[in-house]
């Protein structure tokens, strides 16, 4: 009989595409993972890793085994789910990834709601944009809190995908700042000559915020560029230049800040919780996911303009 543990490990590695990067996620030494493969290899009776000095792939055998390892290993954890929602109250650990942003929101009224499920614990950890939906896929996260710009996030055999918040750019400027009176029109193109400050080129946001002038024609401004949405906000605040950031952002608090909403139909994204779909009735998943849908509505009702996404 194939090993579960070794069906798994030959999954990391269709994933991280390395016997170095498949170490590195599971925590055992190459030389250990080296030795599992080679283990499983010996279980099925073929070679399932073409080895060369330098490099190792699946073969035609191991791509076959790693698609039945993953609706095998999807199955134990559907059952695991089952006896589980049948054995009473929430117990173990869930482990929730999400973007900075999302973290920060999340997180007071998260930690509220299930306080009082003394045998269950939380881990709440951060993760780039980008990265959950692929964390939560590999099992390394049991749900992952996801920012969708473009609407492409959809449930899939198995991933199932929640959505929870429209949240829309804004403007951003110190209190000082003559936008700051909310009598005076705005007009982005007539900002395009303010010291402006974005995320680095390539990120989701910034992205976003590339878009909104798109939208308006003319010069796109050339940002000063910064690492982290809440880096930006404390600069606004000092009066160093002026942001559009998604209005999540605003959950950290900074204050000295002015907010203008963009008229008309502002870029945004949709935040979305995503779970496997084989776990979602396990009872530490479903509700961990409830309590993500509460803070969600806490934080719409918080937040202006941020509002609960339609389903």
């Amino acid at each position: 009989m194939l090993d579960l543990r070794r069906l798994t490990l030959i999954c990391e590695f269709a994933r991280r595409g390395s016997i170095a990067g498949t170490a590195a996620s599971t925590g055992y030494s190459p030389s250990a993972v080296s030795q599992q493969l080679a283990a499983l290899e010996r279980e099925t009776g073929t070679a399932l890793i073409d080895r060369t000095a330098r490099s190792a792939e699946l073969t035609d055998a191991g791509r076959r085994l790693v698609a039945h390892a993953e609706r095998i290993l999807s199955m134990v954890e559907e059952a695991e789910s089952d006896l589980s929602a049948h054995a009473g109250s929430p117990a173990g650990r869930v482990v929730v990834t999400a973007f900075p942003t999302a973290a920060v929101a999340f997180a007071p009224a998260l930690a509220r709601s299930l306080r009082r499920h003394t045998e269950l614990t939380l881990r709440l950890r951060q993760s780039r944009s980008g990265r959950g939906m692929r964390e939560v896929q590999s099992g390394e996260a049991d749900i992952a809190l996801i920012d969708d710009w473009y609407g492409q996030a959809r449930d899939s055999e198995s991933l199932r995908v929640f959505p929870l918040l429209y949240d829309p750019l804004v403007l951003v400027v110190p209190r000082k700042h003559r936008l700051a009176d909310p009598t005076v029109p705005l007009d982005l193109r007539e900002l395009r000559d303010e010291p402006w400050m974005a995320t680095p080129d390539g990120e989701p946001s910034r992205l976003a915020v590339d878009r909104l002038f798109v939208d308006v024609g003319g010069t796109r401004p050339v940002p000063w560029e910064f690492e982290g949405l809440g880096t930006i906000l404390s600069l606004v605040a000092k009066g160093i230049g002026i942001a559009a950031v998604p209005a999540l952002a605003l959950a950290a608090g900074v204050r000295g800040l002015s907010v203008r909403q963009f008229p008309g139909n502002p870029v945004a994204r949709e935040v979305q919780a995503v779970a496997r779909a084989s776990s979602v009735n396990r009872p530490s998943v479903s509700v961990t996911l409830r309590a993500i849908h509460v803070a969600a509505r806490y934080i719409a009702a918080d937040l202006a303009p941020v509002r609960p996404a339609e389903r």
